[in-house]
């Protein structure tokens, strides 16, 4: 007699009438291929594997157990999410981790990337042990419109910022695109991807986990392919703007920007932003654009500022860092996070993890820094290849670093805080990135708004 562990639960359908995930089935006189008579028994119930055998091709004495939740994506996840509160809070006061104006790498460059590989590192858990494609899709689809809804929401303009306690807006001028709206859709392409495009290759190795999962990274060439095409090969012609947004043309300012020229990855000529300006319309872009902390448009560069002399006519121009085109590589850095996740679901030695995390990892900041040295340079607000190369490379370090220190080490209780800022990352996401807790706490005020508690510690000073 065998004695086999089931390993998945039961599919949608109730094959399976047991009360447990895991449990244990006795099979007698089955001639030595128990699994293959217990699928004509139950031809739609999940595969069984050896009671106690361990799914991993590389077990180890000191591997973690399968259904343990590594703390170390916690702890990375809230890191991220101290860094997010850190340069929103303190980039006012210290310019360079603020966002680069354009073409370069800050602190605050490395928080959006961060996020998404996340995501995807997420997924490859999630998804582990789907049942039913189907049924996983329909949950997939689900969360990503709750999120670009969520976000249109919050970032779409309802909220007027803290020092302002009007809401609402106009949806002639409301933004579409945003943080969570970037996070939805690459969420939704790799959840996609993960339920979709992955075949039955055992993994065994590096090599066959890049058999197994060979359809995600064909994803990825086709993406960064169409982006570079369409960012290098687009033909971007002159046009203007008016200052301000949706006034009539005879109260607005009218700014003639002059490009036609190709392949330019400048403020003003690039392809994302006429893809924007095409597709959403000019006036439901971001109208605070990061360029307008370069030297040419702004006496404080790399902070905001009056604009200087003989400043360019695009200075004032609206473009969305989260825009259409720059959302694929955005969805690239997802897929390469939900690799990663790979190597945590089918590989349960430290070793191998970490040797499997610091190999692409050290490929990828080596390959984006070549295409900086080159020309294709490293860009948050187009997220250029060479962008997503080098903050897939970093997150792919600091992942194994922490789950070097936390995980295989055991210094989980100095990162109790990050992590639990990590298991409510959208809940602080939402709370103090999107100004929602500010906005509350300024809705208290003594006789006249402006004395408020914020006012109080001197946020509303910073935030003027």
């Amino acid at each position: 007699m065998a004695s086999y562990q089931l390993i998945k639960e039961a599919g949608e359908d109730g094959t399976l009438d047991l009360q447990r995930k895991d449990c244990t089935l006795h099979v007698e006189g089955c001639n030595g291929d128990v699994e293959s008579a217990f699928q004509k028994i139950y031809p739609s119930s999940p595969p069984l594997r050896p009671a106690g055998s361990d799914t991993a091709a590389n077990g180890a004495s000191r591997g973690t157990s399968p259904s343990a939740r590594l703390a170390s994506l916690d702890v990375f996840r809230g890191l991220t999410v101290a860094l997010m509160i850190l340069v929103d809070d303190a980039g006012g006061i210290l310019p360079t981790i603020n966002h680069s104006p354009w073409n370069g790498l800050t602190l605050a460059d490395v928080v959006m990337p961060f996020f998404l590989f996340m995501v995807g590192v997420s997924l490859a858990l999630v998804y582990k042990n789907m049942s039913w494609r189907g049924a996983a899709s329909k949950k997939a689809i689900f969360r990503a419109l709750k999120l670009l809804i969520l976000g249109v929401f919050l970032q779409g303009g309802y909220f007027h910022g803290i020092n302002n306690l009007t809401y609402g807006v106009d949806m002639d001028l409301i933004r579409w695109m945003g943080i969570l709206q970037r996070i939805a859709v690459a969420y939704l392409v790799a959840a996609m991807c993960e339920i979709w495009l992955r075949n039955d290759e055992k993994v065994s190795s590096g090599l066959s986990l890049l058999k197994k999962y060979k359809w995600h990274w064909i994803m990825m060439l086709v993406l960064t392919t169409i982006y570079m095409l369409l960012l290098y090969g687009l033909f971007v012609p002159d046009w203007e703007y008016q200052i301000p947004l949706g006034a009539p043309s005879e109260e607005a300012k009218i700014f003639m920007v002059k490009c036609g020229v190709h392949g330019d990855t400048g403020p003003a000529c690039n392809a994302a932003g006429m893809i924007d300006r095409m597709i959403l319309g000019v006036q439901h872009l971001y109208r605070r654009p990061i360029y307008a902390r370069t030297q040419q448009c702004s006496i404080n560069s790399p902070d905001y500022g009056p604009l200087p002399p003989n400043a360019p006519s695009w200075c004032q121009a609206p473009f969305d860092p989260e825009g259409i085109l720059s959302t694929m590589m955005a969805i690239v850095t997802c897929l390469i996070g939900l690799q990663f996740g790979h190597v945590v679901v089918h590989f349960k030695d430290h070793r191998n993890r970490l040797l499997l995390w610091l190999a692409p990892s050290s490929a990828f900041i080596v390959l984006g820094l070549l295409c900086d040295i080159f020309g294709m340079h490293i860009n948050k607000a187009l997220y250029s290849f060479s962008y997503t190369c080098v903050t897939s490379g970093l997150a792919g370090f600091l992942l194994a670093t922490i789950y070097l220190v936390v995980d295989v080490y055991g210094c989980r209780r100095f990162a109790l805080v990050l992590e639990w800022m990590g298991m409510n990352a959208l809940l602080i996401y939402i709370l103090v990135a999107c100004n929602i807790l500010p906005l509350i706490l300024q809705g208290f005020y003594w006789r006249d708004p402006r004395n408020n508690i914020l006012s109080l510690v001197g946020i509303r000073k910073q935030a003027q």
